[in-house]
């Protein structure tokens, strides 16, 4: 298996082992099947270059319309979580800057995600903790349109915390490392 794949076959399996299978987002199912999800792997270490393939990829997803959102993985550099959260500030205020606010946003996964309000041991940050750093780049419409046909969305972040804290820390942990075994 190929440097490149080995990401993508590990985020691969926690969008199917984790996101879907524990309805983390309610949406992820009919991307999986649609095979709607583009996986970008970027080796690069700094924010500036990093921030530059989000833009990158903005501009894929405009020109291919058949992709519903694109999951841009950081597989080389951006292990520390304060250094992933900078990326994030500034990937935010790039998008505002290239007109892309309104049109896309970002959500944000790392393999030690924490809340601002939470413990490091909360096992509520399993909603965000992923493989690897990831910034997930979803169309605005598309998501609003999802939103529509759900009964109550305001539900889904505080279902996922519920879950997650019944489940316990060493549960998803074990998962989260499956996925590195893909």
């Amino acid at each position: 298996m190929s440097h490149i794949n080995c990401p993508i076959t590990q985020m691969k399996s926690w969008v199917a082992n984790i996101i879907v299978k524990y309805n983390f987002c309610p949406f992820a199912r009919k991307e999986v099947e649609n095979n709607s999800i583009h996986y970008h792997v970027s080796n690069t270490l700094n924010i500036e270059n990093a921030v530059l393939e989000m833009i990158d990829q903005c501009i894929f997803l405009n020109e291919n319309q058949d992709i519903e959102t694109t999951l841009l993985i950081l597989d080389q550099g951006f292990s520390d979580f304060n250094d992933f959260l900078d990326l994030v500030d500034l990937a935010n205020a790039l998008l505002i800057a290239q007109g892309f606010e309104g049109q896309y946003q970002i959500a944000t996964f790392h393999p030690d995600y924490v809340f601002a309000d939470s413990e490091e041991s909360d096992a509520a940050n399993y909603t965000n903790r992923a493989p690897f750093p990831t910034l997930h780049i979803i169309r605005e419409a598309s998501m609003a349109e999802a939103l529509k046909s759900y009964d109550d969305p305001d539900s889904i972040p505080e279902n996922n915390i519920q879950l997650t804290r019944r489940k316990g820390i060493d549960f998803w942990q074990k998962l989260l490392e499956n996925c590195h075994k893909s």
